[in-house]
């Protein structure tokens, strides 16, 4: 009997430079980030010293800190709740496979393979006070329209989470379609025989068995959203007063301060936040397929 020992594989040793990549550039960052956040590193001194729990008073301290988790965690809510009501809507539009539907479909996954700078610069030029938007609304009514989209402090949040649950609500759409194109038809036929008209068939059998994309689309929302930058940052830029500054662009402007431990505690804070809020929302989630 040969030795089959002396020809056997090593894939695992193909697994080297990926989990070297990995350690340099996301775990080594990582475990430096929790050791930055209790010293005084700045660029404003030429030592690094550890100042305990400091950093983390000083920001508990500032009412700053809280409106940027409060608008942060708003935020995530109103992303995921855009996100999945258009995603949805597309998947049961689009449900059907004819020709026209998917030329749609590609056309709706065109936004997510986007740059999100790209979508909120191109978003931001068409909401100006004399952007695209206003001049189209203008011709339609037959007067000049100035409505500053991106300019009111109580409802540009509103429109930056659109904006991101636009982008996104592509890859939502997939996903739910996914779930409803495993949903087996002998089930909604039993129903409609039984008498259900299309409308209790589809709320009542299809509706509850797509719980599984339901927490995938919902955990996937909130998650991106928390750590959102780059929309808010290229059609608000935090602003006005400061009404969409999310915990993300806080911490980048405390960076380019100088003050380097303050963010890294910022950025900690954050970690903390999303594992805190994401994960009972799974859990949540997870359960409730079960019980469905």
């Amino acid at each position: 009997m040969t030795d089959t020992s002396a020809r056997r594989t090593h894939p695992m040793w193909f697994l080297g430079p990926a989990f070297a990549i990995l350690f340099v550039f996301f775990f080594l960052p990582t475990l430096f980030n929790f050791i930055y956040a209790f010293t005084d590193w700045s660029s404003f001194k030429s030592e690094i010293r550890p100042v305990g729990l400091d950093n983390f008073t000083d920001l508990l301290s500032d009412g700053t800190l809280f409106a940027a988790l409060r608008i942060t965690v708003v935020y995530a809510v109103l992303v995921a709740l855009f996100q999945n009501l258009f995603g949805f809507g597309l998947a049961v539009l689009l449900e059907r496979d004819t020709w026209l539907n998917r030329v749609a479909r590609l056309f709706f996954l065109i936004p997510v393979l986007m740059s999100a700078l790209a979508v909120g610069y191109v978003f931001q030029a068409l909401l100006k006070p004399h952007g695209s938007l206003n001049g189209l609304l203008g011709g339609l009514l037959g007067h000049p329209v100035s409505i500053a989209w991106l300019g009111d402090t109580t409802w540009t949040l509103v429109v930056a989470s659109v904006i991101h649950a636009w982008k996104w609500m592509g890859l939502s759409m997939l996903i739910y379609l996914a779930g409803l194109k495993t949903v087996p038809e002998d089930i909604t036929e039993a129903a409609r025989m039984d008498g259900a008209s299309p409308w209790q068939a589809f709320w009542s059998i299809r509706f509850p068995l797509l719980a599984p994309a339901v927490t995938f689309n919902v955990a996937t929302a909130l998650l991106g959203s928390m750590n959102g930058f780059d929309i808010v940052q290229a059609t608000t830029g935090g602003g006005p007063a400061r009404s969409t500054e999310i915990l993300n662009i806080f911490i980048y402007r405390t960076f380019g301060q100088g003050l380097f431990a303050q963010a890294t505690t910022m950025s900690l804070v954050l970690f903390l936040l999303v594992g805190l809020l994401a994960f009972p929302v799974i859990r949540t989630l997870r359960k409730r397929e079960e019980i469905l």
